[in-house]
């Protein structure tokens, strides 16, 4: 089991948040939490001067804004986050294989030109929201399973580094693509959590068990009494294991 300095640097805290005011007052006081997600909503409200204030505090950024467009605009976007220095991205798998393999030579040329690191590219597979049913009213079939292993499969050959798909996917992802490919899971809700408005959720502890390399954490800490607390005792729960 890796060390609590390790597993820090795993667990990613999603700052779902309604300002920079706010996401910047979690961050300070969240002082052992390396990585910190910043979604559409945050993103479209702050902008990039969030992302600066944020490499200004010494924290890792997990840009997720899951880029879904024609392939040289997802392209010029990933440009754009390589040089605000996200260390993680989100790409939409249904975009498909063009506008994925465009977006990781984006991210490798710009990187390459910048002299910065390469963020990791991430493919979303299956949203954590939707169930078997959900798929089937949007045309797609009803196995989950079998669309994020299909999705996934076309990320790597793409060239992204890995993908975001519920716990519920790890084992099978973890034994088709490989245990080099990225695999980070959303949904991750504590033993002492509820699941709130994820339907395919599962404890840190069992994520790590089943081959997980990034855990993406929001409410359970965001909204305690204490966040930092909170953060702490996942880091022990995971070190349980």
């Amino acid at each position: 089991m890796p060390s609590s300095q390790d597993m820090t640097k795993k667990v990613i805290i999603a700052l779902d948040v309604e300002n920079k005011e706010q996401a910047l007052a979690l961050v300070r006081e969240l002082k052992d939490a390396r990585i910190f997600k910043v979604g559409l909503e945050l993103f479209t409200a702050e902008g990039p001067p969030l992302l600066r204030a944020l490499g200004e505090l010494g924290k890792s950024v997990f840009l997720d804004l899951k880029l879904h467009d024609i392939p040289n605009t997802v392209a010029e976007a990933v440009r754009i986050g390589v040089r605000l220095g996200a260390a993680m991205m989100t790409i939409h798998t249904s975009g498909g294989e063009e506008m994925m393999r465009k977006a990781a030579e984006a991210a490798s040329e710009e990187s390459e030109k910048t002299k910065t690191a390469r963020p990791l590219l991430l493919g979303v597979t299956i949203l954590t929201s939707l169930r078997s049913d959900d798929l089937q009213a949007i045309g797609m079939a009803p196995d989950i399973p079998g669309q994020v292993l299909r999705l996934a499969g076309l990320a790597k050959k793409s060239g992204l580094d890995g993908i975001v798909c519920s716990a519920q996917e790890i084992e099978i992802a973890r034994r088709e693509l490989g245990g080099s490919f990225v695999i980070v899971t959303p949904g991750i809700r504590p033993a002492w959590a509820a699941a709130q408005d994820q339907k395919r959720i599962m404890t840190p502890s069992q994520a790590i068990q089943k081959g997980s390399d990034y855990l993406v954490v929001g409410r359970p800490v965001t909204q305690a009494t204490s966040p930092q607390e909170a953060f702490l005792r996942i880091i022990e729960e995971i070190e349980k294991t």
